[in-house]
């Protein structure tokens, strides 16, 4: 259908009646008719169009959008060539700190775990180049990507596998805007188990009203099993995944997002985990979700939240004002995913009164001591010794003492007054606001018996 002769991009399917030739000339308002009276109107296509689609001037920094940050990570780099955004990628190996006392041998790309972020225009005509220095084959998936098929990455299917040593060239125009992900399609449950993957970010070329905000943030969900001791991530695991991160780190070591009072903010989510879905939540504010991989949904559409539910192989753009000074934790909300590798496999120990089983047990294991019998918190401050590489269950430290979370957690920083968007450290609250001890005098105005 032409949008020269004013037909609509759209198709009106009907229930018990052929499309015939009157029925395709449907103009604008008639399938805008059918749409509001309950009859199904389908997009003409779902795969963004033509593939020959003419690729645009490369979309500059700056001029065309505001750069994505990955807190703790990177945006792979890229140059023009006769029109063409070039990009490399290199799988290898690479040894990988998630928190300090934690370290694994990896894989990843450009030394990087995880990948780097793939950053672009709409309309950019990009190449990039996979160089595979891994001790086995190896593809790269664009992940929700529109690109044609002989490029999606699908070893044994749509392409060749990358030997070691070798080098592959993708190429496409993307016809699409949005947060996607890349990650290998050959045994994906080793690599990607390994730290294969990365976050696309694909910029509109005429942005809306409203796109433009103050701080855009990327932030990749995966999942680890790293038995205390070790010093490779077991790809084999299928549920006891005991290390959860964002952009492959674990509080207390992921970065905050620091904003000013009054940022406009977009969080980009992706979820790259072998098996689970994550429930994100904010304090502090609310957001609204404004898109997933399959594109931007109509601000009619978007609804308020303070948890997003992320599942596995999808992203989610959640976007808010942060009008809220404080330092505001930023978490999954699945309880055993905001704690730390020593947390797993711990035998349930709540109300047990060990009596002497601390002095009986401590002439066999010097230094014995019995622990969680009122629960984890007070893990986290015994400071005591662990096995090699390996990390406490919870504990990052905090203004007022040990803040009792690990894993898939970091804080939202909201300043009222910022220099630059460096890590501001602790948030002083204004007197007064404080939840403390309570008064004597208090207690008694209120009718409460200390």
């Amino acid at each position: 259908m032409s949008e020269k002769n004013g037909i609509s991009r759209r198709e009106a399917v009907f229930t018990g009646a052929a499309l015939a030739g009157g029925a395709a000339l449907l103009g604008t308002r008639r399938a805008a008719a059918a749409e509001g009276s309950g009859v199904r109107v389908w997009d003409r296509s779902y795969s963004g169009g033509p593939p020959d689609s003419r690729a645009l001037p490369p979309g500059a920094p700056g001029r065309d959008y505001t750069p994505v940050l990955t807190p703790g990570g990177a945006t792979l780099p890229w140059w023009v060539v006769d029109g063409v955004k070039v990009y490399e990628l290199v799988a290898e190996e690479v040894e990988h700190e998630f928190a300090p006392g934690l370290k694994a041998k990896c894989w990843g790309y450009n030394g990087r775990v995880h990948g780097p972020t793939l950053e672009a225009v709409e309309g950019d005509r990009v190449r990039v180049y996979v160089k595979n220095k891994l001790p086995a084959p190896t593809t790269v998936h664009w992940h929700g990507v529109y690109l044609p098929n002989g490029m999606d990455g699908v070893g044994g299917l749509t392409q060749p596998v990358i030997k070691p040593g070798e080098t592959f060239k993708y190429e496409w125009t993307f016809r699409q805007s949005g947060t996607l992900m890349y990650h290998p399609h050959h045994d994906e449950m080793t690599q990607m188990a390994l730290g294969m993957m990365g976050m696309i970010v694909v910029h509109p070329r005429r942005p809306p009203p409203g796109y433009r905000v103050e701080r855009d943030f990327a932030i990749l969900l995966s999942e680890w099993s790293i038995r205390p001791g070790t010093s490779r991530p077991d790809p084999l695991e299928m549920t006891d995944f005991n290390v959860l991160t964002m952009n492959a780190k674990a509080f207390p070591a992921t970065a905050p997002l620091v904003c000013k009072q009054g940022d406009r903010v977009r969080i980009r989510l992706g979820n790259l985990s072998a098996m689970d879905h994550h429930p994100i939540h904010i304090h502090g504010h609310y957001f609204k979700v404004t898109a997933t991989d399959g594109g931007v949904i109509p601000a009619s559409a978007q609804w308020p939240e303070s948890t997003v539910l992320v599942p596995v192989g999808t992203t989610r753009d959640i976007e808010l004002v942060t009008d809220a000074p404080g330092d505001w934790p930023f978490h999954c909300h699945m309880t055993h995913h905001v704690m730390n590798q020593m947390g797993h496999g711990v035998p349930n120990l709540i109300g047990v009164k060990p009596g002497k089983l601390d002095h009986k047990v401590g002439a066999l294991i010097p230094g014995y001591m019995t622990m969680g019998q009122t629960g984890m918190g007070e893990m986290s401050d015994m400071a005591m010794a662990t096995p090699k590489n390996s990390i406490p269950m919870l504990g990052g430290q905090g203004k007022y003492g040990t803040i009792t979370m690990g894993g898939m957690f970091t804080l939202l920083k909201v300043r009222e007054h910022l220099a630059s968007y460096d890590d501001p450290g602790q948030y002083e609250p204004p007197a007064g606001t404080v939840a403390a001890l309570a008064s004597a005098e208090d207690a008694k105005r209120d009718g409460i018996k200390l």
